[in-house]
Parts: structure tokens; sequence; C-alpha cells
């Protein structure tokens, strides 16, 4: 018997997340001595604040080393409640607030919550990578709705209700998003909130890059549009991009009681709890000084600036300015056809596969976000990094 047809439908059918696959091959190759420039992973190359860690080493030295209560320690999902007031100017009871072991469970804990077989999930594409797993392992079905650089990959809520049908459940909105860096406007929230409540849909807000917006744009949650959509959306959020502290894994989620409950009763299921020590630091992060985020924020910013004007200088490229998160999503196509470091390009990922063994250089094809014509960078690594991975790119390109 092969080892395929012991596995589930479920597994057999599965996708292994690209990013991760070319974060890890990148690394493999540092390790061997290459001089790789990384432009794959989603993760700030800040360490995390000393007053997080120190928090951490506390906890270890008080002997914070059991279980927790599945939802969370009760200290940080009141910092969570307090965080959400400040942020996002909604109101939330520690009822409401799940803790899980990153947001990317916690996204997929409402999913499996919400999404019954033959129910559809609005996403707006281009996307993040494992929405549409989440959406498959659920059950559901995925209904893509296209987004264009031209308006720096944003939508609106007459897109949105041209891709609803009987058996839509829910839309997924992430802004700022990853992978465009698109951050809808707040009057464009507005609109949205409205439709969902005349349509009697929920909606599951990714807000993990909602610190991080630059030149003007503002972050608006669509909670905090009325009560229809406090009541009928699941906030999601963590640690990991604010705060550096990715792989301490914390994350966490708001909505109403009994889909909280239910997320809680899948976790209770699966993981228990998040790690203790790591709650603790992140009671720490959400109550404790929050310069440490404005000044990566700062930094962030100028990045940005660094590597789109970096970007749009290479021949047959285009790159719209990206509005939040830590990632530009530039137009590649303009280059297809051509022959470079021996390979023949004509798509995304025959671009990365010749920039990573010819230059040294580690993008992530757009295949993995739904886009045949681009490829993401992500700019949280060094001025210096970005610098010589674009000239490298440059150079690949025009010889």
């Amino acid at each position: 018997m092969s080892v395929k047809t012991v596995l589930s439908r479920r597994a057999a059918e599965g996708q292994p997340s690209m990013t991760i696959a070319i974060t890890a091959k990148a690394k493999q190759l540092k390790a061997e001595g290459k001089d790789i420039v990384s432009f794959a992973a989603g993760e700030p190359d800040f360490k995390t604040p000393a007053h997080i860690c120190e928090a951490g080493i506390k906890a270890i030295r008080d002997g914070l080393h059991g279980y927790l209560p599945n939802p969370g320690m009760p200290a940080l999902r009141e910092a969570v409640c307090a965080r959400f007031t400040a942020d996002i100017g909604v109101t939330y009871k520690p009822a409401q607030i799940l803790v899980s072991p990153g947001a990317k469970f916690s996204l997929y804990l409402a999913i499996l919550s919400l999404i019954d077989q033959g129910d559809e999930a609005i996403l707006p594409a281009p996307y993040w990578v494992s929405y549409p797993e989440m959406v498959r392992l659920a059950e559901g079905k995925t209904v893509y709705m296209e987004t264009s650089e031209k308006n720096g990959f944003a939508f609106t809520a007459d897109d949105i209700a041209a891709s609803i049908t009987a058996n839509t459940k829910l839309l997924i909105l992430t802004s700022p998003s990853n992978p465009t860096g698109a951050v809808l406007p707040p009057a464009e929230i507005e609109k949205i909130g409205k439709l969902l409540e005349k349509k009697n849909l929920w909606c599951i807000s990714d807000e993990i890059y909602d610190k991080l917006v630059y030149g003007g744009n503002v972050h608006k949650s669509i909670a905090s549009v009325s009560d229809y959509c406090r009541d009928h959306t699941i906030v999601i959020n963590g640690c990991s991009k604010a705060y550096a502290m990715t792989g301490w894994r914390i994350g966490y989620a708001a909505g109403p009681v009994e889909v909280i409950k239910a997320m809680a009763d899948i976790q209770s299921q699966s993981t228990t709890n998040a790690c203790s020590i790591a709650q603790a630091a992140a009671v720490a992060a959400l109550n404790g000084p929050q310069e440490c985020v404005e000044e990566m924020r700062k930094e962030f910013a100028m990045r940005r600036e660094l590597i789109v004007d970096m970007l749009n200088d290479i021949d047959g490229v285009t790159c719209a300015t990206p509005g939040g998160a830590f990632y530009a999503l530039p137009n590649i196509s303009g280059v297809f056809g051509q022959t470079m470091c021996g390979v023949k390009v004509n798509t995304p990922m025959d671009f990365c596969n010749a920039a990573l063994d010819g230059a040294l250089v580690a993008p992530v094809p757009g295949e993995a976000f739904g886009t045949d014509k681009h490829i993401r960078l992500s700019y949280a690594t060094s001025r210096a990094q970005i610098e010589e991975g674009c000239q490298r790119l440059k150079k690949m390109i025009e010889g």
C-alpha cells in the first residue's frame, strides 16, 4: 500500500506553505556558506524588546511552568481587551478573548468554527498563502476577488457585493494586507461594514499588521463600524509583527462569546494552551511601553521607500507603493521571455528560481499568493541587504 493511499483525502490534497519552504531553502544555502539575500521571511529582523524578554525570564524563574487556562491566562486576556480598546476603539470582555499559539492558529480556529461544508468565503487576491488551505481544510470554498495594482490592490464594497452568492458565509479581510501592503481607507471600511450587515455575513478580520502603516494611511477595524460588525467579526491579532515576537507564538482573537468558546473548545482538543512563558511576556508587550513599536514602524517606513524606489528603477519591473505591513509586490511580467542565469523566465516561479540559484536572492513567487505576474519581497531586513538584493536583481535582469 502506498503512502498516498494511507493518507486521508484532506492530507493528500494539502499544499505546504511556499513562503516557509523558500525561507528554509534560503537558510540552508546560507548555512552552506552562500551569500544569500533573503526577502522571503515575513518576520521582523529586530530582536524582541528587552522588557518583554525580561518578563519571560522572570516567568521562568517564578515557576510559571504548568498548564494555563485554555483560553489564556487572565492577565493576558485583560491586557488584550485593554489593547483593543486603545487601538481600535472596541470594548471586549475577557470571555470574548482567546489566546492561541500564534495568530495563524487563531485564524484556523476561526475558520473551522464558522465554515461548514459548502460554505463560501470571499477572499481578496492576491492573498496570504494559508487562507485558501484553511478554508479547504474546513471543507468550504474560497471565492477569489481580484484586485489591481493600479489602485494599490485596494478593493471596495461594490467589489465584495459582486462576489456574494447564496452560499457566502464570510469575508476574510486583511488590512494592512500580506502580500500587497494594501490599507483600506476608513470610509471604505464603513461601506463594507454596512454591506456585511445588509447581507447578514460574517467577517474574519486579520489585523496582525495594524500598527505598521505608513504615508498617512490609517488602520480602521471593521469591528468598530457598528454593533452588528462587532458581533459578527472575529478580529485576529498577535504579538509577532508589532513586537518582533514571531518565535514566541502568541496570537489572539476577539469576537462574540459563542464563537470564541467554539474556538476554545477546538483548541482544548489540539494544543491545550499557548506557552505559559510566552503569555507572560505578551502581557509585558501589551501593557508596557509602546515606543519600541513606533521605532520599528519608522524604520520599516524608510525601508519601504528604499525598496520601492530601487525596484521601480529596474527595467521591466513596476512596483506599487504599499500602505502598510512590510512587503513589496512588484510586477515582473515585463521581463517574461528573457533568459536569466540560464533560466528562461515565463512565470514568477521561473524568476525566483533564477534569482535564488543565480543571483543568490530569495523572493517568493506570486503563485503562492494567487498571482502570475508578481513576486513578493519582504523588507523586514536591513537597508544594506535591501540595497544589495535589489542591485543583484537589477544586474540579473539588465545584464
